[in-house]
């Protein structure tokens, strides 16, 4: 039997309430829907980080950030740093087992040579390195807030740049995944398909606007962009059926972090917070270590193999890497790992689950250890002061983390507290020893 094809979907920014099967009650994506229905639906699933490089380096290489040399939001400029080839990607690791590997849409893990995605696993690229790109000039205008630097253009095909204005980068996306398929539908591929949507700017074609007249406007441009997608996903999922590939493709559908609260979303100049885009019951944004900034939606789903269920456990997307290599028939313990593979999970063997997941972003560190959750330094908003310097809750009972039990649970906060640090240190360590130089000069 042929191994099984993989494709990664991952959406920018969009929160666990702005899918209608994680929850959205005011309006509807069927289209993930209807892969969420054909799978396991996640409902505790966590970023390795609450923004967007660190979330995309862990995922692909089943490692925590500062372990795969990528912290913190990179730059867009030609010269930044990232991802280098010495961590491999699960794309490298599929590429041995005789898989093509592709990759459409957002990168931002380094501009370098070295650190861009043909150097890093993937047979073909098509698509934008930095972070964020007007959806139809594909220019990178966010590093001008500095004042000193100019606009690029950031459109590629491999190591080629190439200019294709106004075609809506969320359709060239899915129309680039599509002729991956039929370019490959013969041999084992591996597509990682990497929407920008619903990141800023926020961008949208009249015809999705239109299916939303009912919200409100910062609303009403969140649905359509995530709309967007939800038809993307249909056309792919499309594709697969028409090439008698879907009961042989496993799908693994995240958001990168929770939704964003900058306000330049707005894009009229308000400076107020954006409230487009939801993390639902959860406290927090982007940025943020409690549960919007980290919980994510989540699916994955194996036509005929999986079923139908949902899965309540914590799990984290450094698991996604073992999983996937250990279904196309690969063995996780050749790697260098933070994640374990959910394939017992999957198969309904076993209640896989860590004892302790962590994170951290800048001041901030986190640990979870069952229904627990602690956050050290925590901030609900960035640039904001911090919550409270610890912060123990019980997620079982108090989901959106409003109480703090640290003086009620005085051993159990010390305990984690301890554990959290303990893991801090160690991988500061390792930072300084294996990545800190990669970074010295970026500008």
């Amino acid at each position: 039997m042929r191994k099984p094809n993989v494709i990664i979907i991952m959406t920018d920014d969009q929160g666990y309430g702005d899918l209608s099967c994680m929850g959205a009650a005011d309006f509807r994506t069927p289209n993930i829907d209807a892969v969420a229905n054909d799978g396991i639906r996640f409902s505790s699933m966590y970023s390795a980080s609450p923004v967007c490089s660190p979330s995309r380096a862990s995922l692909l290489t089943g490692r925590y950030p500062a372990n795969a040399g990528v912290r913190a939001i990179l730059a867009g400029h030609r010269r930044a740093s990232g991802l280098t080839p010495d961590v491999p990607t699960i794309a490298t690791a599929l590429k041995k087992l005789g898989y093509k590997t592709g990759i459409m849409g957002k990168w931002h893990l380094g501009l370098k040579d070295e650190c861009r995605p043909n150097a890093n696993g993937f047979d073909e690229f098509s698509g934008f390195l930095a972070g964020c790109v007007d959806y139809y000039s594909h220019i990178f205008y966010w590093g001008m807030a500095d004042g000193n630097t100019n606009p690029t253009h950031d459109l590629w095909e491999n190591d080629e740049e190439v200019y294709e204005n106004g075609e809506y980068m969320t359709e060239r996306i899915t129309r680039k995944s599509v002729e991956f398929i039929q370019k490959h539908h013969d041999e084992p591929f591996m597509l990682y398909v990497a929407y920008n949507a619903p990141h800023y700017p926020m961008h949208a074609p009249e015809k999705y606007l239109k299916r939303f007249p009912y919200l409100s406007k910062d609303r009403q441009i969140m649905a359509a962009m995530i709309s967007a997608v939800d038809d993307g996903v249909g056309d792919i999922r499309n594709e697969l059926i028409r090439q008698g590939l879907l009961e042989n493709t496993v799908i693994y559908f995240q958001s990168d972090n929770g939704p964003s609260r900058e306000s330049r979303n707005w894009l009229d100049g308000t400076q107020d917070y954006y409230y487009g885009g939801t993390a639902g019951i959860f406290s927090g944004h982007k940025f943020s270590l409690f549960e919007g900034g980290i919980r994510i939606p989540a699916i994955l789903s194996w036509y005929g193999r999986t079923n139908t269920s949902v899965e309540n456990a914590p799990h984290i997307s450094t698991d996604i890497f073992p999983t996937l290599l250990e279904l196309c028939g690969g063995n996780p313990e050749d790697y260098e790992l933070d994640g374990m593979s959910l394939v017992p999970v999957i198969n309904g063997t076993s209640n896989t689950e860590h004892e302790y997941l962590f994170w951290e972003m800048e001041g901030q560190t986190a640990a979870r250890k069952g229904k627990y959750k602690l956050v050290l330094n925590g901030q609900l908003v960035e640039g904001e002061e911090q919550r409270a310097e610890v912060f123990l809750s019980d997620l079982e009972n108090d989901p959106g983390e409003k109480n703090n039990l640290c003086d009620a649970m005085p051993e159990l906060c010390n305990e984690m507290k301890a554990k959290a640090l303990a893991w801090r240190e160690e991988i500061e360590s390792t930072w300084d020893k294996k990545f800190a130089n990669n970074y010295k000069s970026l500008t």
